[in-house]
């Protein structure tokens, strides 16, 4: 831990997305001498996959996959990698991330910035088999119309669908215009049809959590009719709620999605509404910057956990103690 704060000294003095990108980089590079060290083993079972333990990286953090094989040494039991999308694209302006350290939280309006999903097949084709499962997060390329955006999600997992585990349906980001709108009963359904016909693996949906409840529970319904395996909950929310005074102003300047220890409480009430109404496997992340914060997400219902912002704030120590936590270590 006192490493990790000694770096952190570093790398916040960086520009937020400066800094991220030098962590992918130097994990990529010291992939070859951390493949010696694995990640703790709790296994468990879900959606008929078998994770090695139930702490996962989210999506956002490894958007083109580019340090997979660093993961696992850090703890992880499994890897969301994207959002990807159909089309390249650059994503919004910089500057698009901003750190909240006194709160311990992040807002972001990245605007599903990736390399396309030809260039993340073609990566994961030369990597092969990875040791652990692989979740492909699923958005929609801005230049796509709304009326388009089911052929554009088609077209993503027609490419990539020799090399998920499972593939996540993100509708629920707030930084790509009208995405949150297909999270509506007609243009999910049109969605998860015609995906679950070019899919036999595992599909998820990612919900925002400022869906309210009846709309949360109108998706569920949506989800058992298409045969949905999973549950992600949740993506980021636009509300500014939870962030300390200090904080406040930057907060409320910045458009974006706001992560981090202030939607944790949404995100246990999200959890507990989906596992109450529905039998369908909840992965829950946000908030999990701590062991406690983790078990209050699997004791609210959540089969896994993932986590993005609290590794940025507590470090990869926080991976395995949450393993820990969750199922002890073999």
């Amino acid at each position: 831990m006192a490493v990790y704060r000694a770096a952190t000294r570093v790398l916040f003095r960086l520009d937020a997305e400066a800094a991220h990108e030098r962590t992918l980089r130097t994990l990529r590079t010291a992939a070859p001498l951390l493949r010696m060290r694995r990640a703790p083993a709790a296994p468990v079972s879900v959606f008929g996959i078998e994770f090695p333990n139930p702490v996962g990286l989210a999506a956002g953090m490894d958007k083109n996959g580019v340090a997979l094989r660093a993961w696992p040494a850090l703890g992880f039991g499994f890897v969301e990698v994207g959002t990807v999308t159909l089309h390249a694209q650059p994503g919004n302006p910089r500057p698009r991330l901003f750190r909240l350290p006194a709160t311990g939280a992040i807002v972001n309006r990245m605007g599903f910035n990736n390399a396309g999903a030809a260039a993340l097949a073609e990566r994961l084709r030369r990597l092969g088999r990875l040791p652990y499962p692989l979740g492909i997060s699923l958005g929609k390329s801005k230049v796509t119309p709304l009326a388009e955006a089911v052929d554009d999600y088609v077209g993503s997992l027609r490419i990539l669908g020799p090399y998920g585990d499972y593939f996540a349906v993100n509708v629920s980001s707030p930084n790509t215009p009208g995405l949150r709108s297909l999270q509506d009963r007609a243009f999910l359904g049109d969605l998860l049809g015609a995906l679950r016909e070019h899919t036999d693996r595992p599909l998820l949906v990612k919900v925002a959590p400022d869906l309210t409840d009846p709309a949360l529970a109108e998706l569920l319904e949506v989800a058992a009719e298409h045969r949905v395996d999973g549950i992600i909950a949740t993506n980021t929310t636009v509300s500014r709620a939870g962030v300390v005074a200090s904080e406040s102003a930057l907060a409320t300047s910045q458009e974006g999605g706001l992560s981090g220890p202030p939607v944790h409480d949404r995100v246990i009430q999200v959890v507990k509404l989906i596992t109450s109404q529905s039998s369908i496997p909840v992965i829950g992340v946000g908030g999990v910057d701590s062991p406690a914060a983790a078990r209050r997400l699997v004791d609210a219902g959540a089969s896994l956990v993932q986590l993005y912002t609290g590794l940025v704030y507590q470090g990869p120590a926080l991976v395995r103690a949450c393993v820990r936590e969750l199922g002890g270590v073999r």
